[in-house]
């Protein structure tokens, strides 16, 4: 499979060297096609791996991974002529994080609207699911934990996506998928994140994750 990674920050480079591992070919996307980063990171990875703008890597992939600052998803994905988008699986990883008071961030949106629907909104005619936005990036692929698997939540719109996605989660060692619905679960997974957030400001450590527990 080939996989187009929007961004080049922590999240995109994890996930793209986590696809790499797995065989499949990864184009990391970037503003601009001279990223350093994105450079950087497709020589370390290996043959497998290259690097674009946005455009190059939605282009790219069969498969497009959102991993941006929340707040720049809609210039992003204005950015992509929209043909580049259509019908493709779109993982959105991003949370709605508002740092203008400091930190802890909060969200800037929430209740009625999340940033999963503004994505979906955004780019229409892509079948988008939220994923990976309740755990750090250390713990993205093949996570261990000593109280046993964790729990990924996703959310979205298209039943096929979900399933594709929980696929996806299954390969990268993800044991536990907890489908929430529609995108419009996003508006409960984002200020999830806030409270994995919460926690590491308050332990100063960053590789927890959540668990459901079922009797």
């Amino acid at each position: 499979m080939k996989v187009g990674i929007l961004g080049t920050g922590d999240v995109g480079r994890t996930l793209g060297k986590a696809f790499v591992t797995l065989g499949h070919e990864v184009k990391l996307g970037a503003r601009e096609a001279t990223n350093e980063k994105a450079a950087a990171w497709a020589q370390e990875t290996g043959p497998k791996a290259s690097h674009g703008t946005f455009a190059d890597a939605a282009a790219f992939g069969d498969l497009i991974v959102l991993s941006t600052h929340g707040a720049a998803n809609d210039a992003v994905i204005k950015s992509i002529p929209a043909e580049r988008l259509k019908g493709k699986l779109l993982i959105d990883t991003t949370n709605p994080l508002d740092f203008s008071k400091g930190k802890p961030p909060g969200l800037f949106v929430g209740h009625t609207d999340s940033g999963g629907e503004q994505v979906q909104r955004a780019a229409p005619a892509a079948r988008v699911v939220k994923c990976w936005n309740i755990v750090g990036h250390t713990a993205m692929f093949r996570p261990e934990y000593a109280g046993g698997a964790p729990d990924m939540f996703i959310c979205g719109n298209d039943g096929e996506a979900k399933k594709e996605v929980t696929q996806i989660l299954r390969d990268f060692g993800w044991s536990e998928v907890t489908d929430l619905g529609g995108i419009e679960s996003s508006r409960y997974l984002e200020p999830l994140c806030i409270v994995w957030v919460m926690y590491g400001f308050i332990t100063g450590g960053w590789t927890h994750a959540f668990k459901l527990l079922k009797k």
